[in-house]
């Protein structure tokens, strides 16, 4: 193995955490780790660390949380820590060029998708509401472009029908902890060459709002299956039905679906059997096997009909 490197860690969310412990596991010195700054958090507001810096502390590691890298100062104090390299995994901030330039050989990051498609901030979700049957994780030496770095080395996996974002994400956080050791140390001895990205084919992952989350039942089977187990668990695709007997709609949240059957004919949204089946635009219909209403947990559809019926004919809107 090559030697241990000097590294900066820079993450925020979730699946950094399991590319952090693994570069630890390795041996790797992690000089310091940079993460978003801590935001108001639950009912009562409390100032919350990111998954990385709750980790990062825990396990001994100096963190730091600057709103941004933009002023010399920060600039100088990254540069100070006499770094190998760094690692990023969906950090949030711009790194400006005296950040990409300080390491001696470079920033390396880790990111969720088959580039050059899917740059951007959610490439977990926007593969699967794209319809995509695989992505993985690219390792790319980080350049001032978005995302458009070459590319060090890569791990696939497939999107199957049972595919969500939520089950994905813990798939690609594995392969990324599998893949940055690997990388790093054969950027340190050379054994691995950055590739260019492919010209063309170049989409991009925009964030998620909440314009994303109204399913439009006019839609194909299929698409409206892909939002659904894209933004499951989180945010959550989202429709609305009204009880019977009861005047305000109850909001819905859809996270597990199958695009399966026949509509006949049924206008879009209809619900077609006493297990959920509702109907779509090309004639298809979607099956719903998971969801939530407010203030509940997630619970399969048998569990939700068996205490709130949705009878035949209803339309969801």
């Amino acid at each position: 193995m090559t030697r241990p490197l000097r590294l900066a860690f820079m993450g925020s969310p979730q699946i950094a955490v399991d590319v952090l412990a693994a570069l630890v596991a390795a041996g790797h010195e992690i000089a310091c780790v940079y993460s978003q700054p801590p935001r108001p958090s639950g009912r009562g507001k409390k100032l919350t660390p990111t998954p990385v810096q709750a980790w990062a502390e825990e396990h001994g590691l100096d963190v730091r949380t600057p709103k941004s890298l933009k002023k010399a100062p920060e600039q100088e104090a990254f540069a100070a820590l006499g770094l190998d390299a760094a690692v990023v995994v969906a950090y949030g901030l711009i790194l400006p060029q005296a950040i990409l330039d300080a390491p001696r050989l470079g920033c390396l990051n880790m990111h969720a998708s088959i580039l050059p498609r899917w740059r951007g901030a959610a490439p977990i979700q926007r593969a699967i509401m794209a319809g995509d049957s695989e992505t993985g994780v690219d390792a790319m030496l980080m350049d001032a472009g978005l995302d458009t770095g070459p590319v060090l080395a890569s791990a696939r996996t497939p999107i199957t029908p049972a595919t969500t974002a939520g089950n994905l994400h813990d798939r690609l956080a594995e392969l990324a902890a599998e893949l940055a050791p690997r990388a790093l140390a054969g950027l340190a001895d050379g054994s691995l060459k950055p590739v260019a990205q492919p010209e063309g084919g170049d989409t991009y992952a925009s964030k998620l709002t909440a314009a994303d989350q109204p399913i439009d039942w006019s839609k194909p089977a299929a698409e409206v299956d892909c939002q659904i187990r894209g933004l499951s668990l989180f945010p959550g695709a989202i429709c609305h039905w009204t009880p019977e007997g009861e005047a305000e709609p109850v909001r819905l949240k859809l996270l597990m679906s199958e695009a399966t059957g026949a509509s006949g004919g049924a206008a879009p949204g209809t619900v077609l059997d006493d297990r959920l089946l509702v109907s779509c635009g090309d004639g298809g219909a979607v099956r719903i096997s998971q969801l939530q209403r407010p203030g509940k947990g997630p619970m399969t559809a048998a569990v939700f009909l068996n205490g709130t019926p949705i009878v035949p004919g209803t339309v969801l809107s």
